[in-house]
């Protein structure tokens, strides 16, 4: 008896969005659909290493088409791990992942959803482009029962028991009168050879009364010389691991030798997935042992900040039964992680030359990959070259500290660096209207990152890396404009003092504005405003909470003019009135709430009115 079931919410507007999406090609389906059951075979290849009894029946693991152009059906099949009851509900009934209502939103945005199908992993849901109906009979390897699964991709779906006497999973499309084309077996022997040769099994096209026909080279893609190998294969073979739909921005092919031998074939994406930054994404290589799957996005080979690269690594010295716990624990795996990395940040650092392509890569991953300076201590200094940084020297173009280094014109060996939210925030921050002034360059760091790899790597070689409240220079500059007097200067900061006892741990006087009439900063070697505002956001920390210091600019005519009404006693309450609102603008150039919007509303527009 049949179990009718309803599509998880997210699935049944994620299937209207693939079936009315603005695919250009539909032949998208048959290469998702092919490059799962490639995976099923890979899952049980694996296990049948441990339990050899899992798969008697199987037979060789291989890839089956077979077209009927009289029914106007296509079938995929193949003899992997298969699914049960659960499986069919899990896996095509919802979708498991944390982003699918970003997925929604986004595919409604970008007009085509192509590239976010694969990000999310639900390519299966293609096959309903072509197919009115959907038919799978899957038997899951090691049990007993096999399973229908049956939907036309509109109201839900319906499970029942079924036969079948072998593993593996049968996937019947239906499909629409404007696809008989997909009955075509040129067509689709086309498909296969261009889109699909890489897969690492046989795929059969089966032909009617002429028999079978092995379709693709059915060799690992990796295992090649890179001679043999076309650039559209290798962009096929990414396709078909990272399940997205762009082109790979570097892809890199190589072979170890030596002490130990490895091949690698890894990509680097030209989009940030979706779930870049998401606790739960799963990061890692795929790891083969002579050709053999072992096991899906093992972590201990690549470090995190390197987890938007994907790819392969065969090794023939790591022991076909190697577990989960010998992975974690193996001085090999080690090597192969080094080794890699290492040519990973050599291929970077041949790529950064060109500027504008280099800019490809950092765009999307860049916060990411400063996670290494903060991470990795052994590649620390070689990552934090190929970082790269917006700073004051130039609006539009990156620098990287090799070039802001080459550009320090005294003896002082420093590189100075302010952290914020927003780039352009921060080139208007008072605290650096001295650097301008001294044409001292300064680092503009707006990624929550920036402020913990700084306090890792304070020095780059043989430069020291510091904030600018840790800058030991003369503030003095030449001004044509007069200076507030000493004691009326002293009874204002008096009076700011008691003012905002609550708010300001000190009020001083600074050489270092020259625009501004205040600016609001901390002690020397404390947390940082924005690392506070960072630590505050996320509920980490409040006890330690850093020392706010007013400065005042003395040479600005709006603190003469305040400290000489103090100094007189004449009309104390127009000069709270304006501390206020100058403590107000000096929060707001922080990133700071301030403690009374209304209020500065009103004063603001007040003040506006009569200047006009």
């Amino acid at each position: 008896m049949s179990e009718k079931m309803n599509f998880q919410a997210e699935v049944s507007k994620l299937l209207d969005i693939v079936v009315n999406s603005l695919y250009s090609e539909k032949y998208i389906f048959l290469r998702e659909l092919i490059s799962n059951a490639s995976d099923a075979c890979d899952k049980l290849k694996y296990l049948v290493l441990t339990n050899p009894d899992i798969a008697k029946s199987s037979g060789e693991f291989k890839i089956k088409i077979t077209p009927d152009a009289k029914e106007n059906t296509l079938m995929i099949s193949d003899n992997g791990i298969g699914m049960n009851r659960d499986d069919l509900i899990n896996h095509l009934g919802t979708i498991a992942k944390s982003g699918t209502a970003d997925f929604v939103n986004n595919a409604k945005d970008n007009g085509s959803s192509v590239d976010l199908i694969g990000q999310f992993g639900v390519g299966f849901y293609s096959a309903f482009m072509v197919a009115s109906k959907v038919e799978i009979v899957t038997k899951k390897a090691g049990e007993d029962k096999a399973w229908k699964w049956t939907s036309d991709g509109i109201g839900g779906f319906e499970i029942e028991e079924a036969q079948k006497d072998v593993n593996g999973t049968d996937i019947k499309l239906y499909l629409k009168e404007d696809d008989k084309n997909f009955t075509d077996t040129i067509y689709l022997r086309y498909i296969i050879r261009t889109y699909s040769d890489h897969i690492n099994y046989p795929i059969v096209l089966c032909l009617g009364e002429a028999g079978e026909e092995n379709v693709n080279t059915g060799s690992a893609l990796w295992a090649r010389h890179k001679s043999e190998i076309t650039q559209e294969q290798y962009k096929e073979f990414y396709h078909h691991l990272s399940k997205n739909f762009d082109e790979p921005w570097m892809t890199l092919h190589f072979k170890a030798e030596g002490n130990m031998e490895y091949t690698g074939l890894l990509y680097i994406p030209k989009q940030a997935p979706y779930d870049l930054f998401q606790p739960d994404k799963k990061t890692g290589l795929k790891l083969y042992v002579n050709k053999v799957f072992i096991s899906d996005k093992v972590e201990e080979l690549l470090p995190s900040y390197l987890r938007f690269v994907v790819g392969v690594i065969d090794s023939s010295d790591l022991p076909l039964n190697i577990s989960r716990e010998m992975l974690q624990q193996s001085a090999l795996l080690e090597k192969i992680r080094h080794g890699t990395v290492s040519r990973i940040l050599k291929e970077l650092k041949k790529r950064s030359e060109n500027y504008d392509d280099y800019m490809l890569f950092w765009k999307d991953f860049g916060i990411a990959f400063k996670e290494g300076i903060y991470e990795d201590f052994n590649n620390r200094e070689e990552i934090a070259s190929l970082s790269r940084f917006m700073s004051t020297h130039d609006t539009e173009k990156y620098t990287s500290l090799d070039d802001y280094i080459s550009r320090i014109a005294d003896d002082k060996k420093v590189i100075y660096y302010i952290t914020g939210d927003d780039e352009k925030v921060l080139r208007n921050n008072p605290q650096l209207e001295a650097f301008k002034a001294k044409n001292i360059e300064v680092l503009l760091l707006t990624d929550p990152i920036d402020e913990f790899w700084t306090q890792t790597l304070q020095n780059y070689k043989g430069y020291a890396i510091k904030h600018i409240n840790q800058a030991d220079i003369d503030w003095k500059l030449e001004r044509d404009s007069q200076k507030a007097a000493d004691g009326d200067m002293q009874k204002l900061i008096d009076k700011l003092t008691e003012m905002f006892k609550t708010e300001v741990g000190k009020v001083v006087t600074t050489d270092k504005l020259t625009k501004s009439p205040v600016s609001l900063t901390v002690e020397n070697g404390q947390m940082s405003i924005h690392l506070e505002r960072l630590m505050r956001n996320h509920q980490q920390q409040t006890a330690f909470a850093s020392t706010r210091i007013l400065e005042l600019n003395p040479y600005h005519p709006l603190i003469i003019k305040l400290s000489e009404m103090v100094g007189e006693n004449k009309d104390m309450a127009k000069v709270e009135e304006v501390a206020k609102i100058l403590l107000d603008q000096a929060k707001i150039a922080e990133g700071e709430a301030i403690s009374d919007p209304s209020f500065y509303a009103e004063k603001l527009s007040e003040y506006i009115l009569k200047a006009i």
